[in-house]
Formats: structure tokens, C-alpha cells, sequence
């Protein structure tokens, strides 16, 4: 989508630093798949012409609604931050001398048909291919591994209810409302090829069949994965039971190891440094994005935003590590 310049821009270009946001956006500006993704959505959006008010343009619509999710804001939250930010209204597109910001109604609509035709999971999947095609995606092994995304507890509000279909979990002696994000990560790369959310009741070790590759011949996995091989779902399937599950010691039996055990104990720390790859993509969506609690309520709303939280996490991850997704020269291909 090109964009005029403004008299917002020029004097947006007289700044003598180019604040931290402005900066992110342009790095995502230049790395979105926006034609692939715009070609995914354009069949389920309005059609031009159609009867009504004109709907507003899908690339602008598309635009709001990452910055909805790389700032963690609601659909008035979005549409008031765009109208105080020159960076975000260039960003979108939009020229206030000529037009208005997109409402908080019409971003809401716009999130309803992803969400209702489920395309933030073919949007994540999409740019996963892009990122194999461009050499960025590595194959052969994962890494897996689950986070809390907490949900208010609280039962002051409309409904006079928690989320009905969040529910409590333990980690140590803590307990978590809400739901479980469940991650499997290239061992390469580090990053996510699979995403699943459950409530945060359900156990890591039931989700580890779901997040292996059909080709991955090793997986990672913490102590919570302890006993993997031998649930029935891998074991009985010969794919799964043919992959090499590499599986931390609880930190409990590393203790007992006394001074005997720096052998042990230093296989435990080299299984460590390649797991910790997994918690980088977790560092991004929970901490960058914010999305460490839950705006709506529901499983498919929140899988929705897990599945684009993740692919807007591998985008982030891929720009600063100076990549692109474009694919390699035929030279490095040979």
C-alpha cells in the first residue's frame, strides 16, 4: 500500500530522534507478508461495491489490527492510540487531513471474520512456509514447552462470571486462571512452527504429541515432559515413537546427584542452553506484545490471538536477526 506524504510526515521527518515505535513499525512495515496475507483474507472481506457504507480498505484494516495485537489494545484502546500517534497513523495509511482512523466498531468486525473463518491459524501457517521457503525455518528437530496466559479471576463484571471455559492450573505452589499456550519451536531457528491452546488445566505432557513435526527425529522437552515416550498417543503411533526425546531431569534428582554427578549435571545444563531457545518466543509475546492475560473470553478467540501473537513473535525474531523472507539465490540453494 503506498502512502502520500503528509504534512504529518514532513514534519514527523524534522524530529531529531526516531522514537523506539516508530523505529519497530518500520521494521514490521518492511518484513509483513502483507500480499500473501492480504490474499488469504480478501475472500471472506466485503466486497467493493456493495451495498451500505463503503468498507474500508482491507490493507488499513489488516494494519490496525497488528498494531491491536503488537501493543496489546482494545478495539477504542486501538483507535484512540492511532489517533495520538503520528508513527501508527503512518503506519496505517491514514491521512487525518482527508480521512478518519478506522472506529472501534469497524476493527471489531474485521477481527470477527479472522476469527470466525480462522484465518489468524492459516495466516501463522502461511508465513511458516514462507519462512521454510526462504531457508529461515530449519527441520529435523523441536523444542517444546507450555506458558500460563492468565485470564481475570475476577466475577465483577456484565456477566457476573469468570471465563466458562478457563480453568486452573498449578505450577510449584502457584495456581494460574486461565489457559495454557503450547508451543513447538525449531531446534534450529528457534522459532515456532506449532501452536495449541488448551485450558490451563491440561497437563504439558498430554499437548506433546500436537507439537512434533511429521520429520523432526529429536524433541526437547523439560521435566514436564518427564514419561513422554510412553504415553499411548506417541507410543502407539510410529512416527512419534520413533523420535528421540530428550527430556530434562526433574531439578529434584539433579540435587541428589552429590558430587559424583558433574557428569550428569553437565548434560543437564547442555540440554538446558538448546531448550532455552523455546522461552525467547514467550519473551516476545508476553513481555514485548503484552499479551500475558487475556482480553477476551473464550477458547477460539484466545487460539486465535495465540496463533498470530506467535507469527507476529517469529516476524519480530526474523527482523532482529537480520533476515528476510525472501528465498535464498539458486546458487545457495545448489
Amino acid at each position: 500500500m503506498e502512502k502520500q506524504t503528509t504534512f504529518g510526515d514532513l514534519e514527523l521527518a524534522g524530529q531529531r530522534r526516531t522514537t523506539r515505535r516508530a523505529a519497530f513499525l518500520e521494521q514490521m512495515d518492511a518484513i509483513v507478508p502483507w500480499a500473501e496475507w492480504e490474499a488469504l483474507i480478501r475472500p471472506f472481506y466485503y466486497e467493493p461495491g456493495g451495498r451500505g457504507r463503503p468498507a474500508r480498505d482491507l490493507g488499513q484494516m489488516l494494519r490496525m489490527y497488528l498494531l491491536q495485537c503488537w501493543f496489546d489494545l482494545s478495539d477504542e484502546g486501538c483507535e484512540d492510540a492511532v489517533l495520538d500517534s503520528r508513527a501508527m497513523q503512518r503506519f496505517v495509511g491514514v491521512d487525518l487531513m482527508g480521512e478518519q482512523v478506522p472506529d472501534a466498531t469497524t476493527l471489531l468486525k474485521f477481527r470477527r471474520i479472522l476469527e470466525d473463518n480462522g484465518l489468524q491459524e492459516a495466516m501463522f501457517a502461511r508465513l511458516n512456509a514462507l519462512l521454510d521457503e526462504a531457508g529461515v525455518m530449519m527441520r529435523g528437530g523441536s523444542i517444546v514447552d507450555a506458558t500460563f496466559i492468565e485470564s481475570p479471576s475476577s466475577t465483577k463484571n456484565a456477566r457476573r462470571g469468570r471465563d466458562p471455559e478457563a480453568h486452573q492450573g498449578k505450577k510449584g505452589k502457584n495456581w494460574h486462571f486461565g489457559y495454557k499456550a503450547h508451543v513447538g519451536v525449531d531446534a534450529g531457528s528457534g522459532l515456532v512452527h506449532t501452536v495449541a491452546l488448551t485450558p490451563a488445566n491440561v497437563s504439558d505432557l498430554a499437548m506433546a504429541h500436537a507439537l512434533v513435526r511429521p520429520d523432526d527425529a529429536f524433541c526437547y522437552g523439560d521435566s514436564g515432559y518427564t514419561g513422554v515416550a510412553k504415553r499411548p498417543e506417541v507410543a502407539g503411533d510410529g512416527a512419534l515413537s520413533a523420535v528421540d526425546w530428550i527430556v530434562a531431569r526433574r531439578p529434584s534428582s539433579v540435587k541428589t546427584l552429590g558430587a559424583a554427578g558433574d557428569f550428569e549435571r553437565g548434560i543437564e545444563s547442555r540440554k538446558a542452553s538448546v531448550r532455552a531457545k523455546v522461552e525467547l518466543p514467550f519473551l516476545v509475546v508476553k513481555r514485548q506484545f503484552g499479551w500475558a492475560k487475556t482480553r477476551y473470553r473464550g477458547l477460539a478467540k484466545n487460539y486465535a490471538r495465540a496463533c498470530m501473537s506467535f507469527a507476529l513473535a517469529n516476524l519480530a525474531l526474523v527482523a532482529r536477526a537480520g533476515r528476510s523472507l525472501d528465498p535464498p539465490p539458486l546458487a545457495a540453494r545448489a
